[in-house]
């Protein structure tokens, strides 16, 4: 508790408990995944909120070469419900100032190879709009999995 996050030769240490046994990792359950992080969100912001569902065995948010927060994150729970309560509670809730996405984890492995893309980018809409306002403009082209307004340097 003391040293993890810790910042040796300006990077957080991590430190969790060894898993000689990797089948629990592997197998994902408990693991979930976080995106639409605010840039000022750390590996220990991350741990600290999520803590709340119950034991934590892996936290960290993906950061580019510089240290940069990526934007999205992992935390690893010791049991499924953990995982699912976070899921149910931290979703579309703002953290930072930012609606977060909670979601379990799927390795790439097991992801959908649809060649057929889903996502949307929809660049400079009105300021005054709303996250229903733009699912009420594209709901009427299929069913929506999800949808963000993400801001950068004040424009959206």
């Amino acid at each position: 508790d003391t040293m993890n996050y810790f910042p040796i030769k300006n990077r957080p240490c991590r430190i969790m408990w060894s898993q000689r046994d990797p089948t629990a990792r592997r197998s994902g359950v408990g693991n979930i995944f976080i995106k639409n992080l605010a840039p000022s969100i750390d590996s220990k912001d991350l741990h600290d909120t999520f803590s709340l569902f119950g034991n934590i065995l892996s936290c960290k948010v993906a950061c580019d070469i510089e240290g940069n927060s990526k934007g999205y994150g992992f935390v690893h729970f010791e049991t499924r419900e953990s995982a699912e309560s976070a899921i149910e509670k931290v979703n579309n809730m703002e953290i930072a100032g930012r609606p977060v996405s909670v979601q379990p984890y799927v390795a790439p492995a097991h992801r959908n190879k649809n060649t057929e893309w889903t996502n949307v980018y929809v660049k400079n809409i009105p300021r005054e709009w709303s996250v229903d306002t733009l699912n009420r403009l594209f709901e009427e082209h299929g069913e929506i999995q999800s949808s963000i307004i993400v801001e950068k340097d004040g424009v959206s």
